[in-house]
């Protein structure tokens, strides 16, 4: 049982990658584009962005899961809702934190596959506004931005 609750949110985790996709690419920068832009260029000082609301909206799954899973003996929707919040935890991370320092951590790397989810993001961020962008997964980067990333040193 053990193996299946560990397969669960390992799938979970990975299918949240084409769910933040799919939100980035069609909702950010289409319908809700308005909560999104301020991401793409700074509008106004402060830490917070209208673009942060969206945490909100990745999050409520990810409780509701655990609570309903957790009432329940830990049925499937526990291990769902883990895997959508280790995504979560995730994003922020590499995201918020390396990505876009919000926090002045994990500022440099040797490593590979983070240079190319630099370069990848900063490839999409080249774009200011909702038309015209590239790369809207996080995780999962294309190998052209490997080959760039290895050419580059």
């Amino acid at each position: 049982m053990i193996v299946i609750n560990i397969l669960t949110t390992v799938i979970a985790f990975i299918g949240m990658e084409g769910v933040a996709w799919f939100t980035h690419k069609y909702i950010m920068h289409g319908l809700l584009w308005v909560l999104h832009k301020d991401h793409h260029k700074k509008e106004s000082p402060g830490f917070f962005e209208h673009n942060d609301f969206f945490f909100l909206v990745f999050a409520l799954p990810g409780m509701v899961g655990l609570f309903i899973g957790l009432k329940n003996g830990f049925n499937a929707f526990f291990w769902v809702g883990l895997g959508i919040t280790l995504y979560g935890l995730a994003y922020f991370v590499v995201h918020d934190i390396f990505i876009h320092q919000r926090f002045k951590i994990l500022r440099s790397t040797d490593n590979g596959y983070f240079k190319a989810i630099r370069r990848a993001h900063k490839m999409h961020h080249k774009h200011l506004g909702k038309d015209d962008g590239e790369c809207f997964g996080m995780l999962w980067v294309p190998m052209k931005y490997f080959r760039k990333t290895l050419n580059a040193e």
